[in-house]
């Protein structure tokens, strides 16, 4: 197994990427803290990975919590230390308006959500971490930093993350920590009517829209088909491992080719 003896905390366990990526990590040996804002997701996964013989424990902590962040970090890495941080708390996109159209609050929200989210919980992680002397700093966006008209905030709040994955790996680096990304875009399973709608008000699709959606995302891709979510959670405990040591300071595209770098 990839992550035997590794402990991983996963923020945003409760969602449809993190429970698939906290699953993942699990069935590879990991023991990990399923952090979130709700309860009931988080026993939801936490129940799942039991029943099939993982090891996880949760706990309710708000990722901008600058304070409960660095409690629980500290905790966890008191009880043996974290190998493994991973990122995927929600960060309030608005999509679909023009920038002219759009208010300032829905247009920052994401960069300043995801940025202060990220950089609290990575600097949580990494100061444990660069004691020991080992870890992995996980992020994933969409990878949209490089033009994505009609997505407002996105863009910007990517690039911010990039930005920062790449100065923690330089700073970090030399003490044993990696820092890694990954661009995931349209993965189906996450895509909803609800969650579409939630992001994009005036994407009140029915089912026929919505299979035609997912549709023409598959078409946008080099290889003419969407990652899955297993794919992806897959290629997380991948670059999680000790198996990809030589990777950081990057992202690892898992688009299938929709941003083409």
């Amino acid at each position: 197994m990839l992550l035997t003896d590794k402990t991983a905390i996963i923020y945003g366990a409760g969602g449809s990427i993190g429970g698939a990526v906290a699953r993942t990590f699990a069935r590879e040996g990991a023991r990990v803290h399923l952090v979130g804002r709700t309860t009931q997701t988080l026993d939801a996964v936490a129940k799942d990975i039991a029943a099939a013989g993982g090891n996880a424990e949760t706990a309710v902590v708000d990722a901008l919590d600058e304070a409960a962040v660095e409690a629980h970090a500290g905790s966890v890495a008191a009880d043996g230390g974290i190998d493994v941080s991973f990122n995927l708390v929600t960060r309030g996109d608005v999509q679909g308006m023009p920038l002219l159209d759009m208010p300032v609050d829905d247009f920052v929200r994401p960069v300043d959500t995801g940025i202060r989210a990220h950089f609290i919980t990575a600097r949580a992680a990494g100061r444990r971490m660069a004691e020991r002397g080992s870890g992995v700093i996980l992020t994933l966006n969409s990878g949209s930093a490089h033009g994505s008209p009609m997505m407002g905030g996105t863009g910007p709040a990517d690039a911010a993350i990039d930005t920062l994955v790449r100065n923690l790996a330089m700073e970090l680096g030399p003490r044993g920590v990696r820092a890694v990304g990954l661009w995931v875009a349209g993965v189906p399973e996450t895509l909803t009517r609800e969650k579409l709608a939630a992001v994009d008000s005036g994407m009140d699709l029915d089912e026929n829209a919505l299979q035609g959606l997912l549709a023409h995302l598959a078409g946008m891709r080099m290889t003419r088909r969407s990652p899955t979510l297993p794919e992806v959670a897959a290629t997380a405990a991948f670059l999680a491992s000790d198996h990809a040591g030589g990777i950081t300071g990057t992202f690892v595209n898992v688009t299938g080719g929709m941003v083409p770098r």
